[in-house]
């Protein structure tokens, strides 16, 4: 006679050195997936924020970014990557609108020099041009006409920087062998940062220094922007030059104005 056979499943306990590396594991996956989730809600909340902004600033329901104070604005530098400042369009339409705010200095600069070779040309058939027409397409509440000689446009790159050093260096060496006529006896030289400032001032090299640096592209740096001219800057990234909003900048500079720098006192 056969007997049905029953099959019988006994759980055997893990030892519990094994259990608590197992259980640690999930809590700290789980914190990682919880907190991951949290800054892309962050971000996405701050994207959203900022379209919405851009919407209502371009149908001018703020009239307090209509009238923009930019008296402490000087200077203004425009760090564009080097892929994207191929663009010659999108850096024409950027001139037109820090034209129309109301900018009176403008740096541009990339890192391998596009600007120079691609803008440069047409900057100065613009700047022989006594009104230039700039078409505003995401803001209602600018004119279409603008004087571009009534902004100053000054293009670097990497290698302008490297120049000025290389000057800077070359005429504090000049300035210690001067001062010391026994070879043998000459002493270490001892530079300070004021002797560097006064040899970049000599060599032409120092430059406006921008109040304000607006960086466009991937990355969140100054890409090599001389910092010697960055002591006081206040450095914001604007995203890709693609997707660039005159909304965006207006909000931008507003913030600007409403900042108060008490340059280290």
């Amino acid at each position: 006679m056969d007997l049905a056979r029953e099959n019988t499943w006994v759980w055997i306990p893990l030892p519990q050195k094994f259990q608590a590396p197992m259980i640690l594991k999930l809590i700290l996956g789980f914190c990682w997936y919880l907190l991951h989730l949290m800054v892309n809600l962050r971000h996405m909340g701050s994207s959203v924020n900022d379209l919405l902004f851009s919407y209502i600033i371009s149908m001018g329901l703020l009239l307090k970014h209509q009238n923009l104070q930019l008296d402490e604005l000087n200077s203004l530098a425009v760090v564009v990557d080097s892929e994207e400042a191929k663009n010659t369009t999108k850096i024409k339409q950027l001139l037109c609108w820090l034209s129309s705010i109301g900018i009176k200095y403008v740096i541009l600069y990339d890192m391998q020099g596009v600007l120079k070779q691609t803008i440069r040309t047409d900057l100065e058939s613009l700047t022989n041009t006594s009104m230039t027409p700039c078409s505003v397409v995401d803001a209602k509440m600018v004119t279409s006409l603008f004087h571009f000689e009534k902004m100053a446009i000054e293009i670097i790159s990497l290698a302008d920087g490297k120049e000025g050093v290389a000057k800077a260096a070359s005429f504090l060496y000049s300035e210690h062998m001067k001062d010391d006529s026994e070879i043998c006896y000459r002493s270490e030289p001892d530079f300070t940062e004021s002797d560097v400032a006064n040899a970049l001032k000599a060599t032409g090299s120092a430059g406006a220094e921008p109040d304000l640096l607006l960086v466009y592209g991937p990355a969140r740096c100054h890409l090599g922007f001389p910092a010697w001219r960055l002591r006081y800057t206040e450095i914001v990234h604007m995203g890709r030059l693609r997707s660039m909003k005159f909304a965006v900048i207006v909000k931008t500079m507003h913030d600007f104005s409403k900042k108060h720098q008490n340059y280290g006192k």
